[in-house]
């Protein structure tokens, strides 16, 4: 029901944004929006331990912007193995988030978009599936649901009910278990851990 409404919305609604690929002069912009939406906590989650450091899976960098050209949203994928299947080989995903609106600019469909935009994307570029760790009743609008992620585990706190998963290949995650690890490039210049 949520889906039609934001279909609805959508619909009757004058465009006052735009979907577009994050570009490098984003960036500032990007990190304001995230700290005010999330606040400065956000570089604590589990989550974001996956995404230090690494950049985000190729043409999967979003953003929505005002008619001035403002980003007024974000949404980022990244590279990751959800586990292994039952033969013990690392399966290929992508973690999604995060998924951030400028407040003064909610309610009007900007992040229902960029989901939508986000998904069709990766599935156009051929990923099998999207986890992500958010609110299960606004995520299930887009097809994400706990069942496929049941035996997967972030590497940190995380509450199961908000770990979510969306096949774009059908059977992607059947058999996924295991410790969700970052398989994405490494930012330039980023620092190396080695183990001791």
């Amino acid at each position: 029901m949520a889906a039609v409404l934001d279909s609805v919305r959508a619909f009757f609604a004058p465009t006052t944004f735009a979907i577009d690929a994050e570009n490098p002069s984003d960036v500032v912009a990007r990190e304001t929006l995230l700290d005010r939406v999330m606040g400065a906590s956000r570089r604590k989650k589990s989550s974001e331990k996956i995404r230090r450091n690494r950049v985000p899976a190729e043409g999967l960098a979003l953003v929505a912007r005002d008619r001035d050209g403002h980003v007024i949203g974000s949404v980022r994928l990244w590279n990751i193995e959800a586990g292994v299947n039952d033969e013990g080989t690392p399966i290929n995903a992508l973690l999604l988030g995060p998924l951030a609106v400028a407040p003064h600019q909610g309610g009007k469909g900007i992040g229902s978009a960029l989901m939508r935009a986000a998904i069709l994307e990766a599935k156009k570029r051929g990923h099998g599936a999207v986890l992500l760790v958010g609110d299960a009743a606004y995520y299930e609008r887009f097809g994400f649901f706990a069942e496929k992620a049941r035996h997967l585990v972030m590497p940190g706190p995380f509450e199961r009910s908000r770990f979510l998963a969306l096949e774009l290949t059908e059977g992607w995650l059947d058999g996924a278990a295991g410790m969700i690890v970052p398989s994405g490039r490494m930012l330039t210049g980023a620092p190396v851990r080695r183990a001791a």
